[in-house]
């Protein structure tokens, strides 16, 4: 728990120094995209057996492409959510869009862009 707390500290104190810095050496670069699913309204039983199952291969087909790192059923049971390895949230929604849930306008998702924990540039010496 202390260890914890400790780390939560010094990554607050980080984003602090690094606002009040002011302007770093440049943004960072996206390096993944966080996709935060949601089912539109509940699928009625036709819905379910005429799109689910070309749903699960596409997504599976998106994984073992790479496109999908990591994927998560959402625990209130309203979605899903995605790590994706791509580098812009256009080329997320591109993907998630040719979903047959998507195609279908069943899923909505809200995309925001990660990349490296900027703030850690403070911890760096500067180059000689």
């Amino acid at each position: 728990m202390r260890r914890s707390s400790l780390l939560l500290f010094l990554l607050f104190s980080l984003c602090a120094v690094g606002l009040t810095q002011g302007p770093g050496p440049g943004p960072v670069p996206t390096t993944k995209v966080l996709a935060i699913g949601e089912i539109t309204h509940p699928l009625t039983p036709e819905e379910r057996a005429t799109i689910m199952p070309h749903e699960v291969p596409d997504t599976v087909q998106l994984y073992l492409d790479g496109k999908i790192d990591q994927w998560w059923f959402r625990q209130d049971g309203k979605g899903v959510v995605f790590l994706m390895n791509v580098t812009s949230v256009e080329e997320a929604h591109a993907l998630l869009e040719k979903l047959p849930l998507g195609q279908a306008h069943l899923m909505s998702f809200t995309l925001m862009p990660l990349g490296p924990l900027a703030p850690l540039r403070v911890l760096l010496k500067p180059a000689k």
